[in-house]
């Protein structure tokens, strides 16, 4: 059997720190308010000059040397952000040539916060079938251009930062190591409960990010349990034989929640929320990073992937390390 084996991992974030008490400067909020309902106490944030290419660039740099391979290895990115560079052309073919790649293929996937999750299943289906021998996954956004710095309901909730992996297309890979199932879904009936209102496009608007915290919490819970259970059943797999749970980092009582529901111990769940934030397509594969890099996941280990994001999106990705 083909598999998409994991080879590296790696990460980047702006250096401005942002707390808490620095915002309580220019909004109407506390570091108590923010920390009791999201279990956020600082985000990143990138400068005026710096765009999500050069973000997305440093983790796949980083990535790349923890995998052992030169960027001329690669022959295909897969790039997940809702904040490019620019309307045209894909994120991806800037990260492609700054990496020094002319050939291979890469494009953009749009699914907000499910972004990375989409991705990796869109480029482990390519490894497994396609011509592909190694591909470069990346999700990187810079959310804090869609802000409504006066809205102190999502204001508080967001950061910058990308993450990146290395894959492999592999035959029969040792130790049953690879993506052993995924599965996605999505719903647009509830595009409004979490959106953008504008931007470059068919609107000629310039938006910014609205949300019905209450109604997307609501969803959350359900619809990640439902699909964490339904990618475990794909691959035979039970709940507790799962060694991390690296959820999207949107909330922490999200995160709490879903894991009750499947019944896995609070220890089991990867949790950067807190320094990170929401970083959208982005928070999966830094939370991943910084499992990998400070010895919690380990080469063997079963861990789940999920998230999900405006549209309503959302997916499940099992993979051994």
């Amino acid at each position: 059997m083909r598999r998409s084996l994991l080879l590296g991992t790696g990460s980047a974030l702006p250096d401005q720190r942002v707390t808490n008490a620095d915002l309580e400067n220019r909004l109407d909020t506390s570091d108590a308010w923010i920390v009791e309902r999201t279990g956020i106490r600082a985000r990143r944030i990138a400068p005026p000059e710096m765009k999500t290419s050069d973000l997305a660039l440093l983790a796949a740099q980083r990535a790349l040397e923890a995998a052992g391979l030169e960027a001329t290895q690669i022959d295909l990115i897969v790039m997940a952000t809702a904040t490019p560079d620019q309307t045209f052309p894909a994120t991806a073919t800037v990260v492609q040539a700054r990496l020094g790649l002319t050939s291979g293929v890469a494009f953009d996937v749009h699914a907000v916060c499910s972004g990375f999750v989409y991705a990796l299943t869109v480029a482990d289906s390519l490894l497994r079938t396609g011509p592909y021998r190694r591909a470069l996954v990346i999700g990187a956004e810079l959310f804090s251009r869609l802000i409504d710095w006066e809205d102190r309901s999502t204001a508080v909730l967001f950061g910058d930062g990308a993450g990146a992996v290395v894959l492999e297309s592999r035959e029969d890979p040792p130790g049953g190591r690879g993506i052993l199932a995924s599965r996605l879904h999505s719903d647009g009936r509830y595009g409004p409960l979490l959106h953008v209102d504008g931007g470059p496009g068919s609107t000629g608007t310039v938006g910014k990010l609205r949300m019905s915290g209450r109604e997307v919490f609501r969803h959350a819970v359900v619809n990640l349990a439902s699909v964490m259970e339904e990618t475990l059943a794909a691959a035979g797999v039970e709940p507790g034989e799962v060694d991390w749970v690296v959820p999207h980092q949107a909330n922490r009582r999200i995160i709490e929640a879903t894991a009750r529901k499947l019944h896995l111990p609070p220890g089991r769940v990867v949790i950067t929320v807190d320094e990170h934030a929401n970083t959208s397509a982005a928070s999966v594969p830094l939370a991943f990073d910084a499992a990998v890099r400070d010895g919690r996941i380990q080469p063997g280990h079963l861990c789940l992937l999920e998230a999900m994001g405006g549209g309503f999106t959302w997916g499940a990705v099992l993979l051994r390390v």
